[in-house]
């Protein structure tokens, strides 16, 4: 089959490898309809995400048709299924709590250590994101095995294009958790820092879960024009100080949540911005956490705090007596898509929840080296790029 394979930084190349195989009886396989290229993939473009091996197949955002089930499985061959991004068996402690991104048992034990190592636990498995998190190949390709397939994927009616459910299996919980987190009240302001695929979708979210006011601030048009179509407040972080300015639109009292989609590749010409990136070119640092210090030092005394932008490492400068002194709740973690599948799956056929909006490039699966090198150069242009393995290779 062919494949997206990860070779380093900046260096990811379409490539024929083995087809996937039925290993376990809960697997299944997939034949890949619709995949995507999401914000956290540009993480390991950048190569900031360690123990990544040559060759790694990428993706975790991507939807199929269902060709083999295994005999523990509950999929049947011809079904239409989204799959989760987090891998998770349904039977571990963490998994009877709902909290699938912890499960226990899906990080197979020869890699579960590389994690346990950095941040203390093993992680739960996640398609096509590095050996940390279990080494197992994504669905930027033709085919794709599922593991524990009888607990992750959810059957799509028929009538739901791809396109209108494919950002079920990531970014669109994501963002709907982003907002969980934030506890919103009636009357509350909710600010947003990124308005990539995940922050418009928390701004969508906390809409819909009855926030007063959304606060979005970013640097590109696009995404701001499209957070403003939302219904949200836009900021452009380059013509203000940020604390100042939600300061000055909150009366003095300052959000009442605040999320931060921005995660470990923070933007920006700041003095602390930079340092952090002088320390990552030395290795003397991993993450570039600015957007996280301002969400701590502008969020009002009592606040709530969520953070689905991820971080991978470790940094430096975080105001730690800020999130005491003001009293700050915290929230943050990887999605536990599992929870929120069948409520938003409902939403969208009931047209409360609309993804398609963000699409900006439709290209086939051969192209999805080109598909990274837009993402990645062309942010203010290019907000979702979705990509078809049933496509032909467009001419050069």
């Amino acid at each position: 089959m062919r494949a997206l394979t990860w070779h380093g930084k900046h260096d990811v190349r379409m490539e024929t490898v083995p087809d996937p195989q039925i290993i376990n009886p809960r697997d299944a396989i997939i034949r890949i309809t619709s995949t995507a290229i999401c914000g956290s993939d540009l993480h390991l473009y950048d190569s900031y995400i360690p123990s990544m091996h040559r060759g790694d197949i990428l993706g975790h955002e991507f939807m199929g048709e269902v060709v083999e089930a295994g005999p523990g499985s509950t999929l049947q061959k011809g079904q239409r299924v989204v799959v989760p991004f987090v891998i998770a068996c349904g039977q571990c402690f963490f998994c009877g709590q709902q909290q699938f991104s912890a499960c226990d048992n899906s990080n197979p034990a020869e890699k579960a250590d590389l994690s346990e190592v950095a941040y203390g636990y093993a992680m739960s498995g996640l398609f096509g994101y590095s050996h940390m998190t279990g080494g197992y190949a994504g669905g930027q390709a033709e085919y794709v095995r599922v593991p524990y397939s009888d607990v992750g994927p959810i059957v799509i009616p028929d009538g739901l294009e791809d396109e209108k459910v494919l950002f079920l299996s990531d970014i669109l919980p994501t963002g709907w958790m982003a907002a969980e987190n934030c506890d919103i009240e009636p009357g509350d302001t909710i600010a947003v820092w990124g308005c990539g695929p995940v922050g418009l979708f928390a701004i969508q979210s906390a809409l819909l879960m009855g926030a007063a006011r959304v606060i979005a601030i970013d640097h590109y048009p696009r995404r701001l024009d499209l957070a403003k179509s939302m219904g949200a407040e836009i900021i452009n972080y380059h013509d203000v100080k940020v604390r100042e300015a939600l300061m000055e639109m909150t009366g003095g009292i300052g959000p009442d949540a605040c999320i931060d989609a921005v995660g470990m590749e923070s933007h920006g010409f700041t003095i602390d911005n930079v340092l952090d990136a002088v320390k990552a070119t030395t290795k003397l640092g991993t993450d570039r956490p600015h957007v996280l210090r301002e969400v701590l030092m502008a969020c009002r005394k009592g606040g709530r705090v969520s953070i689905p932008g991820v971080y991978g490492g470790v940094g430096d400068k975080i105001p730690i007596g800020a999130l005491m002194q003001k009293g700050l709740q915290v929230r943050t973690g990887q999605t536990h898509v599992h929870k929120y599948l069948r409520p938003l799956l409902e939403m969208i056929g009931e047209g409360k929840i609309d993804t398609t909006f963000l699409i900006s490039h439709r290209l086939p699966l051969e192209d999805a080296p080109k598909g990274y090198k837009m993402f990645k150069e062309q942010q203010n242009e290019v907000t979702k790029v979705v990509l078809k393995p049933d496509w032909q290779k467009k001419a050069a």
